[in-house]
């Protein structure tokens, strides 16, 4: 039988209704209700007892259900606080990129670029390879016999060795059956499955599938069919293979350029600040040649300081949060706490919390970063280079430092990893318990109806332990049920 009695605190002991009719139908007492109102009555009030047990492991398991799920905000807070600091350290405060062809590439500084000109030439654009399906006079119109049909996608590289596996992208499962089996069903089937497939209506009218990959050479698709042959047909697909029943129109390719005569290659158009220059970031947007420059721009650093201060309040507001709610009291989340305020109070030993005060920045009664703007300007005008190595500058300045604290706390070694392995070996050690106890009352329930069932099927009023209410014997007991 299927029952738990520990579904939740309140209904611990009703859920063991279906324990007690179930018992009394196998004890024979069949009526239209299947037991007394009587037999379930007794089955809850001697049940009673066991409540309290269930009630502290149910409290025990969503404690710690909340307390992981604080943990993982806070892990995740941290890390968001962590990518805006990061982009402002080394010389990202104050630099700034320009590419002399946008149609070519766009860039932006986001770290630790340095100042100089940079040659690129964009030899090919990364893209996704793209397939098409024949052609439909209308996408609701069955396909095939509806048998169960299996399909399955691969994604790997297409070469002239063969198509190999990437051995990172799981593949994918899609089946399809009498229920689906039209291109509108397909479709949505592929859709379900993560490949982005749309049914498209041509110049004749006609419906076809076309099926998008991700970009990037390893991601070219081989797509196998099994069961129904006119599906297999339509959507079968192998880069190795001339007979397709799916047409190719664009392969899978990475991004291909030179930076100062350097190749690099990118599965995707947008490369990140490490990828292609140090510290910058890059969107290819067309084939062609286009120098980058970085250059030192001082107007740069009062709006990067605004967004490390709105980051900064940003984290300080979701700790509050957590510790008035899933993380009260915590540990982890006290360090935290302690010791990113305590950078702010002291500088961390390298930064002076009066020149801070001077560039307009200083710290609220609530915590928060608060940017006095006209300060800051007055500062920036008088030496903006000084203003920009408070915060960052050869690991010692605010921004370096938050950052590395940050880092600290993110690490799977760090107290935030260690409560969060903690936790989960606590939510382990409560559903075993769980686990049993639902168990055992399950059989204790159902022993309790097959013994009480019996009791009032030969009119005896026999108690827990064999006696009944007058101290006449009954016709068994409860241990004799449970063996």
């Amino acid at each position: 039988m299927a029952i738990n009695p520990l579904a939740s605190s309140t209904t611990n002991l009703a859920s063991l209704g279906t324990a007690a009719t179930a018992a009394g139908s196998s004890a024979g007492n069949t009526g239209a209700s299947g037991i007394s109102a009587d037999v379930y009555k007794r089955v809850e009030q001697t049940m009673m007892s066991q409540n309290n047990g269930a009630t502290r492991l149910n409290a025990a398991l969503a404690s710690s259900q909340t307390k992981l799920s604080g943990l993982g905000q806070l892990q995740s807070a941290l890390a968001s606080f962590q990518a805006t600091a990061t982009a402002l350290t080394g010389s990202g405060l104050s630099t700034a990129a320009a590419s002399s062809d946008k149609t070519v590439l766009t860039a932006s500084a986001t770290g630790a670029a340095k100042a100089g000109t940079y040659a690129l030439n964009v030899q090919q654009l990364a893209q996704g390879q793209f397939l098409t399906s024949a052609a439909f006079s209308a996408a609701t119109t069955s396909i095939g016999s509806g048998v169960p049909t299996t399909v399955k996608i691969d994604f790997g590289t297409a070469g002239d060795k063969g198509f190999t596996t990437n051995g990172t992208a799981t593949s994918k499962t899609i089946t399809l059956d009498s229920s689906n089996n039209t291109l509108d069903g397909i479709a949505a089937a592929f859709k379900a499955a993560g490949v982005d497939v749309k049914v498209e209506k041509g110049d004749d009218g006609k419906v076809s599938l076309a099926i998008a990959g991700q970009s990037g050479a390893a991601n070219s698709m081989r797509i196998s069919v099994s069961g129904d042959a006119a599906l297999k047909s339509l959507l079968g697909f192998d880069p190795d293979s001339k007979q397709n029943g799916l047409k190719q129109t664009a392969a899978a390719q990475d991004a291909i350029l030179t930076v100062d005569g350097k190749t690099v290659t990118s599965a995707s158009n947008t490369l990140d600040k490490d990828k292609a220059i140090p510290g910058a970031a890059l969107t290819l947007t067309g084939k062609g040649k286009a120098d980058v420059t970085i250059t030192q721009d001082a107007s740069k650093i009062g709006d990067n300081l605004k967004t490390f201060v709105a980051a900064y309040n940003d984290l300080n507001a979701k700790l509050k949060t957590l510790s008035a709610g899933a993380l009260k009291g915590d540990t982890a989340l006290g360090q935290v706490t302690m010791q990113m305020d305590m950078l702010l109070k002291t500088g961390g030993g390298s930064v002076s919390v009066s020149a801070l005060a001077a560039a307009g920045v200083s710290q609220g009664k609530d915590g928060n970063l608060v940017i006095d703007d006209k300060k800051l300007q007055a500062a920036l005008g008088a030496d903006s280079s000084q203003v920009a190595r408070l915060f960052t500058g050869d690991g010692k300045g605010l921004a370096d430092l938050m950052n590395a604290k940050a880092t600290a706390f993110t690490d799977k070694n760090s107290v935030i990893g260690r409560e969060t392995s903690q936790v989960n070996r606590e939510l382990d050690t409560t559903n075993t318990k769980r686990a049993a106890l639902t168990k055992a009352l399950t059989a204790q329930a159902t022993a309790l109806a097959a013994l009480y069932s019996a009791q009032a099927q030969t009119g005896s009023g026999g108690g827990l332990f064999g006696t009944g209410a007058g101290g006449s014997s009954g016709t068994g007991t409860l241990f004799d049920l449970l063996g």
